[in-house]
């Protein structure tokens, strides 16, 4: 078997622009790219077992209205590929879905990248055998629009389709527009220990959406409505019908913020899921929690800005005289999966190990002394 090849590009390599180290990579080979900015620098990856690391920091990405066929800034067409240090800015094409990334292969790892400015953040494609991790990474400002006019196309920061598996954890999604911070159709999702944030200024329409059901573990997030959402919900599950044969959601350890002044959903469940356990979630806000009478419900809490830290400053560290905390309650496991969370997010792209003792409801378990 060959031995990978590392290919070197940048401004200090023989190979100046990342579009042509496409041509002369091969499956298995290590592309490390300069820090920098590529200027009208896009690309396809048809490899397998590729790993594209931006080296010496960060590498900017700036597609100035070019695209990679007509989709995105990159078009991952392999498996098991691993894109590192990189940020995607700008993506602009005529169908007004311009992704940063567009995952059009097998499994994709995301890591400390950064998209901004695009109209779609990162967009898959609906392949049953798919996966995507998304680790430390940041999604800000995609959309199509700055104004939304009835049946005019929308851009998420994060949109999965109908794919195997979705992670996203350790990262800061913030300030949507009309379309979604995060939308998932996958089979089974684990999402844990992230801020998604509409903020101040933020449009966003479902902060977490679950259009089709599946499995999704919501665990240890910190997720918030802006008083500027057209939508009264903050997580939404089964929307557009169930489509997968298990439809369970698991949201547990949450902290849930509505800034809306009437109120809305802070999950809004549709009837016909298999099981729903909501459980441990600190609630801030005039929003209800919309579930089916089925529904495993527990030690959800309405909690008031004395409770924590600081809301203003997202730091929802419960107060150490707060009536809440210790008042969690064992939310035990299902599939093998532990849904008491092990981590807390720190931020903007970090999570800690939960410290040991009490146990509160809400995503961050330090207590503020």
């Amino acid at each position: 078997m060959p031995k990978p090849s590392v290919i070197r590009v940048g401004r200090d390599y023989a190979i100046k622009r990342i579009s042509d180290a496409v041509s002369r990579a091969s499956s298995g080979d290590v592309i490390e790219v300069e820090s920098g900015e590529y200027v009208a620098d896009v690309a396809s990856w048809r490899q397998n077992d590729l790993t594209i690391r931006a080296v010496g920091g960060r590498a900017r990405l700036i597609p100035k209205g070019v695209s990679a066929e007509d989709k995105a800034i990159w078009v991952i067409k392999g498996n098991n590929v691993l894109v590192e240090n990189f940020e995607f800015i700008g993506a602009r094409v005529l169908a007004r879905n311009g992704a940063g990334i567009r995952h059009e292969g097998g499994k994709l790892t995301v890591r400390n990248c950064l998209f901004d400015g695009n109209q779609m953040g990162l967009l898959t494609w609906n392949n049953e055998r798919a996966s995507l991790i998304v680790e430390k990474s940041e999604f800000r400002n995609n959309a199509v629009a700055d104004d939304y006019h009835r049946g005019d196309p929308i851009g998420h920061q994060i949109y999965v389709g109908t794919i195997a598996m979705f992670t996203l954890t350790d990262s800061y999604i913030h300030h949507g527009a009309f379309g979604h911070l995060v939308k998932s159709r996958a089979q089974e999702n684990h999402i844990v220990n992230n801020r998604l944030t509409d903020e101040a200024g933020g449009k966003a329409s479902y902060e977490l959406e679950f259009p089709n059901g599946g499995i999704a573990y919501v665990l240890g997030n910190i997720i918030e409505q802006s008083a500027h959402s057209d939508n009264p919900d903050i997580v939404s599950y089964g929307a557009e019908k169930y489509r997968w044969p298990h439809n369970e959601l698991y949201l547990i350890n949450n902290t849930l913020v509505d800034h809306m002044t009437d109120g809305g959903n802070f999950v809004h469940v549709r009837s016909g899921a298999d099981k729903i356990e909501v459980v441990n979630n600190l609630l801030f806000g005039n929003a209800r929690l919309h579930l089916d009478p089925q529904a495993d419900s527990n030690a959800n809490v309405v909690a008031q800005t004395g409770d924590v830290a600081s809301v203003t400053a997202y730091d929802f560290r419960l107060r150490e005289k707060s009536k809440w905390v210790g008042a969690a309650v064992d939310p035990g496991i299902a599939h093998d999966v532990q849904l008491r969370p092990r981590r807390e997010y720190v931020g903007p792209m970090e999570s800690r190990s939960v410290p040991p003792g009490t146990y509160s409801p809400g995503a961050i378990q330090t207590i503020a002394r």
